[in-house]
């Protein structure tokens, strides 16, 4: 039986790829964000999280087609946002918080900073 050649272009995405779910609400439901192939690499994931591009992250997927593995990378994803908005003292949404909060691994001793809303 011949084998039939793969459809994994391997000279461009021998590299981790972390694609997002997010929850887009009770009437529209979840799905994996469409994204462009150069933002799927971890550093643009992470910098697209923490400025607001996804707004309700639920789950981030990473895998390597060429090396043929995958794994739920939403742990590791938690605790580095939290890592990099404390370092940062950057300001983060509450459904971002939430996030964290659900799926953070290992503790930090720093308060995340949260965006101040004035009372009327």
């Amino acid at each position: 039986m011949r084998s039939s050649p793969s459809i994994v272009p391997t000279d461009r995405l021998d590299r981790d790829i972390y694609l997002v779910l997010e929850d887009f609400g009770a009437r529209a439901g979840c799905a994996w964000r469409e994204t462009d192939e150069a933002d799927t690499d971890l550093e643009t994931v992470l910098r697209d999280i923490l400025s607001g591009q996804y707004t309700y992250p639920l789950r981030i997927v990473c895998f390597n087609p060429v090396e043929g593995w995958s794994r739920d990378a939403t742990p590791d994803i938690a605790d580095a946002l939290a890592e990099r908005a404390a370092n940062a003292d950057a300001e983060i949404s509450p459904a971002l918080q939430d996030f964290i909060n659900a799926n953070v691994t290992r503790p930090f001793n720093v308060q995340l900073a949260l965006p101040l809303r004035s009372i009327a």
